[in-house]
């Protein structure tokens, strides 16, 4: 109950919107600016980064999470990994992000004693989004709420009204994924997200930090 109540008590400081930056080193010449831009926007205002960078080995994703954090948590933001907790644990990266077809967050709680390490769960559905809650999932990413070519994968989008119906039966920050911008992203807020996950959203660098000051001073709307 102790280490429950840390994890509540750290994630009740973090005042919504949260945002939530995905990593895709290969979108740009070299990984080095990929690291400069999660500085940049953890500088700006960003909470959390994701690294998300699958093709690399155990060694290359470990020194990379290690230069994330470098770059980042000196601006207060938090580094969580991909679905990979033997490199989260190794780096002392802040959490880990699991794939719904992942371990589960009790599983992965069951080995991890820090009461501050954060468990992301990734979900595209009201029944996975309980099952995460159930399993304990400190937060979730759920989408893709709107049409976008890198989540054709699962299918049609879930649109604002399936979104809505989600936040409002999940009591744990629900975060928008899946074609956000800068243009629709008051939508999300509107229908009970907690905050926006994103990858394209935060790759444009002569934008980033003036996108995330932006949405960070949208205010969260109640829902209808």
């Amino acid at each position: 109950m102790g280490i429950v109540n840390e994890r509540q008590k750290l994630i009740a400081q973090i005042s919504p919107p949260w945002l939530y930056l995905i990593t895709n080193r290969q979108a740009f010449s070299s990984p080095q600016i990929q690291l400069e831009m999660i500085a940049e926007a953890a500088r700006a205002g960003c909470q959390f980064i994701q690294i998300r960078e699958k093709d690399l080995s155990a060694r290359e994703l470990y020194e990379f999470t290690c230069a994330a954090i470098a770059a980042a948590r000196p601006h207060g933001a938090k580094i969580l990994v991909n679905d990979r907790l033997d490199v989260a644990l190794a780096a002392q990266a802040d959490g880990v992000h699991l794939r719904v077809d992942s371990l589960t967050a009790e599983r992965v709680r069951a080995v991890v004693r820090d009461s501050g390490f954060l468990i992301g769960v990734s979900t595209h559905s009201l029944a996975e989004a309980e099952a995460a809650k159930n399993h304990g999932a400190d937060f979730m990413v759920c989408g893709p709420v709107f049409e976008t070519p890198s989540k054709l994968q699962y299918g049609e989008p879930l649109g604002l009204e399936s979104f809505a119906r989600i936040c409002a039966a999940i009591d744990l920050p629900v975060l928008a994924l899946g074609g956000i911008s800068r243009e629709n992203f008051p939508q999300v807020f509107s229908q009970g997200a907690a905050g926006i996950a994103g990858i394209d959203l935060f790759q444009n660098r002569d934008a980033l930090a003036s996108s995330i000051k932006m949405m960070l001073s949208s205010k969260i709307q109640p829902q209808d």
